[in-house]
């Protein structure tokens, strides 16, 4: 399993649209969190190690109503 996060700029006003339009839409998503400072979510999504994390993010999250920019990380290990 890959453990991916991506921060999302959202267009203006549209951020608990995004967040909750990216929970229903997307099993991968485990949790969508609002942030403040330069992104307005962090998404944590778990996909198979098959799954091609940049067409994940190309073509399902980039094209989600309202996203007007992201920024992925990758998590390579989980502590505690």
């Amino acid at each position: 399993m890959q453990t991916i996060f991506v921060m999302i700029k959202c267009r203006l006003g549209e951020a608990y649209d995004v967040a909750d339009n990216l929970v229903q839409r997307f099993e991968e998503v485990s949790e969508v969190h609002s942030t403040s400072g330069q992104y307005d979510l962090l998404v944590k999504c778990y996909l198979p190690d098959s799954r091609d994390i940049g067409h994940f993010v190309t073509d399902q999250i980039q094209r989600t109503e309202g996203v007007a920019d992201t920024f992925t990380l990758i998590g390579f290990k989980a502590f505690g």
